[in-house]
């Protein structure tokens, strides 16, 4: 088959989220003999043209969108939509398979793919078919309805009233919506879309422990030879729970009497990082944490291998947050919110615990507890290394997406 990915961010130039999976699902498709390629799109002229990364032809448009039209050219993008048509008419796909497209490729495309002969997919790695932005519910919270005021508020002056309106109008065209978790499929129900769940999967025989000698160069490059590591890592923002983790590792310090445990956190340099540094000096934790700033892909698993306990403390409803089956493929327990996906992904009291991360003291206890219990950790790890390879291997995910994509 000849597959067309759409994406509004794609590899080399961006390497985190639901970029990666993106690439890393096109990639597995390729390598089981189809023809792939994907059209992306950059803010950079410079960037703008043919590329290939493997075997993969990407396609970059350049797209300016301004910030306060983000919710008109989601819909539709005037500017990328003769661009998208010629590429079509190109390629000639059988397939169309849409993952983020909400800032410049534009849910529009999705008529444009069908129009062209393609059966046309999307998997929805968020909430922004329904919302403008990250959505909050309390912890527990079982109606995940999305109200146009919840929408006016977030988006301000930007709001769009006929957004979603229109969205469901595009989603006509689209043959199968796959959502990344079943806590996501539920909230899409519940606010008129229905969807099939298709977890995020993760190459587990990628992730093999480094070489020792890796491991301890990259303790001495942090300065963290000797100590135990709590691992938190991805987008430096409140909303995935910066600034909470800071305030639970106060109350780790206080409760390990040898305090030789530290916070290392992985992230670009980003105004969120401003506030955590603010937090750590406010709490007192400055000698117990250390910022690596952004780590590629192999230098991230090391990371991971190099770390006792990982932490995923959002604060929105996060889907899924890749970093979960990451740290459970290198065989760390995690600490993870009861917040959207992660519940069904770490088992609570199996490969980790599940939490609220507004509690601090009660998650500083559980990581404390880990850190702590060297063999209850490795027993977790183990079983989250299982979980992997039985429910969120690569592997199972593209053959499950291949035999969709073959239906009749």
């Amino acid at each position: 088959m000849r597959i067309l990915y759409f994406s509004d961010e794609f590899p080399p130039t961006v390497t985190g989220g639901a970029t990666v999976v993106a690439y890393d699902i096109a990639n597995a498709v390729f390598k089981k003999g189809h023809k792939v390629f994907a059209i992306t799109a950059n803010q950079d002229r410079s960037r703008a043209g043919e590329s290939y990364i493997g075997g993969i032809k990407i396609f970059t448009l350049f797209s300016k969108s301004p910030v306060f039209l983000r919710h008109y050219l989601s819909v539709w993008n005037p500017f990328l939509a003769g661009k998208i048509k010629k590429i079509l008419k190109e390629v000639k796909p059988d397939i169309v398979h849409a993952h983020n497209i909400h800032t410049h490729i534009s849910y529009g495309a999705l008529k444009i793919a069908k129009k062209s002969g393609a059966k046309v997919f999307l998997t929805v790695h968020d909430t922004m078919l329904v919302s403008c932005d990250k959505v909050y519910f309390p912890c527990g919270e079982k109606n995940f309805r999305v109200t146009a005021w919840m929408n006016m508020k977030t988006a301000g002056k930007r709001y769009n009233p006929f957004r979603n309106m229109a969205i469901k109008y595009y989603l006509r065209y689209v043959d199968k919506v796959f959502a990344i978790s079943a806590s996501l499929k539920n909230l899409l129900a519940q606010n008129g879309i229905k969807s099939e769940v298709l977890h995020n999967g993760i190459d587990a025989g990628a992730w093999t422990k480094p070489l020792e000698s890796d491991i301890q160069n990259f303790k001495k490059k942090f300065g963290i030879t000797d100590k135990r590591v709590v691992f938190f890592g991805g987008r430096l923002s409140g909303a995935k729970g910066g600034l909470q983790i800071i305030k639970t590792f106060s109350h780790v310090i206080k409760l390990l009497p040898n305090k030789d445990a530290v916070l290392v956190i992985a992230g670009r340099e980003t105004h969120g990082k401003h506030k955590m540094e603010e937090f750590i000096k406010n709490f007192g934790v400055s000698d117990y944490v250390v910022f690596t700033g952004w780590l590629g892909r192999e230098e991230m698993k090391t990371a991971f291998f190099v770390s006792d306990v990982c932490v995923t403390p959002s604060i929105y409803f996060d889907p899924f947050n890749l970093f979960n089956i990451e740290a459970m493929a290198a065989s760390k327990p995690v600490v993870g919110t009861c917040f959207g996906g992660t519940p069904e992904i770490v088992i609570d009291g199996q490969t980790g615990y599940i939490v609220n991360p507004l509690d601090n003291e009660d998650m500083g206890r559980k990581i404390c507890e880990l850190v702590s219990d060297a063999e209850k950790s490795a027993v977790f790890g183990k079983n989250g290394r299982k979980r992997v390879e039985e429910f969120f291997s690569l592997e199972k995910q593209a053959q499950k997406l291949i035999g969709w994509y073959e239906k009749k």
